[in-house]
């Protein structure tokens, strides 16, 4: 099953509006704040880190070029042709391979494994993001793409990001200017409890190997000045050995 096509309009308007410009994105920090930082929790756990690298809800690409310049093969997938523009655009040498994906439809997580075999997997923000009806096939999917050898490493906001969120978007002054669009274009964080996350993954075959907290940095800034950081947990699963 596909995502609805509410969802997939909603981020080709938002990335079709969205400026090329570095750190012109809510959440798009540089990889010194994020990628990297992510990929120094992750990669003690992966196992077979010369498998293909897939960063899944790739965006624009700034972390996936991190990404490439690290690993052998990376692939940036995403839902939006708008995003992946973006991200080609911003990577006129091809550091990094773009496919346009619908990581809730059963099928095309197949015929990718099937076409690159396992990968391991990077998903940074994208699970609050999903429709609640499509957040165990996304991590059914990811389990897919994951095979026997693999790792995904995930990074979600935690639940206390939400109110954090929601009241920035309710200041008296309005939202943020980075964090308006989001808004505007029905991309409101969903509610994923804690819990809910290791459940997913266990339900999809999958066993959770790390885990912990990290705040996520965005590009945005309060009136006062301060950088925002959202609450937020990672993980990293793979089969049972």
């Amino acid at each position: 099953m596909s995502v609805t096509s509410r969802y997939r309009q909603a981020w080709e308007g938002f990335w079709s509006e969205a400026s090329g410009e570095p750190g012109a994105v809510f959440w798009d920090a540089a990889p010194a704040q994020t990628a990297a930082v992510h990929l120094a929790l992750f990669e003690p756990h992966l196992v077979n880190p010369g498998l293909p690298f897939m960063d899944l809800g790739c965006g624009n690409g700034t972390q996936t070029r991190f990404l490439a310049d690290r690993f052998d093969r990376v692939i940036g997938a995403d839902l939006s042709v708008a995003a992946l523009d973006h991200a080609r655009r911003a990577d006129p040498k091809g550091r990094a391979a773009y496919r346009q994906v619908d990581a809730a439809e059963k099928t095309e997580a197949k015929t990718l494994h099937t076409e690159l075999g396992d990968l391991n997997v990077y998903v940074r923000g994208v699970l609050h993001q999903c429709e609640p009806d499509d957040r165990q096939r996304l991590v059914d999917n990811i389990a897919t793409l994951v095979g026997e050898r693999g790792r995904v490493c995930l990074v979600e906001l935690a639940e206390t990001a939400k109110p954090v969120l929601m009241g920035l978007a309710q200041s008296p002054a309005g939202p943020p200017a980075k964090l308006a669009p989001i808004f505007r274009h029905g991309i409101a964080p969903g509610e994923v409890s804690d819990a809910a996350i290791p459940e997913y993954l266990r339900a999809a075959g999958l066993t959770l190997i790390a885990d912990g907290e990290l705040p996520l940095v965005t590009t945005e800034y309060t009136p006062e000045g301060a950088r925002i950081e959202l609450p937020s947990r990672w993980f990293v699963a793979g089969r049972a050995a």
